[in-house]
């Protein structure tokens, strides 16, 4: 097996796992390689250096994680009419343990959510109003939509669309 470091064309890190260099070439070459953080497939392989085992490890401690992401993950899961809507645009400039926090905190969002799809705005307004219970829930908004929510004290929570989160990254 051998584990690639790879990075998109818009600078985001990521690992690969493949049977061999072969493996990975013609999966590039179909266009199966893709970011996990923004769906590029202009992917380029970076250099690494071979990991060597030598038997010591110590292991990482929730202490040693950085607070943001800890702070992001249990953000949407503390009030009862917590809502997210889901917009296009992914992160940039993010270092791998940034990337690493985010796509944490959007599969934690994505876990504890209901997916309303397009009927978001219908639904956020419905449990804001009373008329169904509130729970947490995500789909799609326009901006023009999610700008009326706002404006109606309606919490609204822009989220990008990460096409890896849905799915394992193998």
């Amino acid at each position: 097996m051998k584990v690639l470091n790879l990075q998109c064309a818009h600078q985001h890190s990521f690992e690969g796992w493949f049977a061999s260099e072969d493996d990975f070439q013609s999966q590039l070459s179909r266009g199966l390689v893709e970011c996990p953080m923004c769906a590029d497939k202009s992917i380029q392989k970076l250099p690494s250096a071979p990991r060597l085992n030598l038997g010591v490890h110590e292991p990482t401690s929730a202490a040693s994680q950085p607070a943001a992401s800890q702070a992001v993950a249990q953000g949407p899961a503390q009030g009862a009419g917590s809502n997210a809507v889901a917009t296009t645009g992914t992160p940039t400039g993010m270092g791998q343990a940034e990337q690493a926090a985010f796509l944490k905190a959007v599969r934690h969002v994505m876990a504890h959510t209901e997916d309303v799809g397009e009927r978001f705005a219908e639904q956020a307004r419905r449990m804001h109003y009373g008329e169904v219970e509130a729970r947490s829930i995500r789909g799609q908004a326009s901006a023009r939509e999610a700008v009326e929510l706002i404006e109606e004290g309606i919490d609204v929570m822009p989220l990008p669309l990460l096409p890896g989160v849905k799915e394992t990254l193998q």
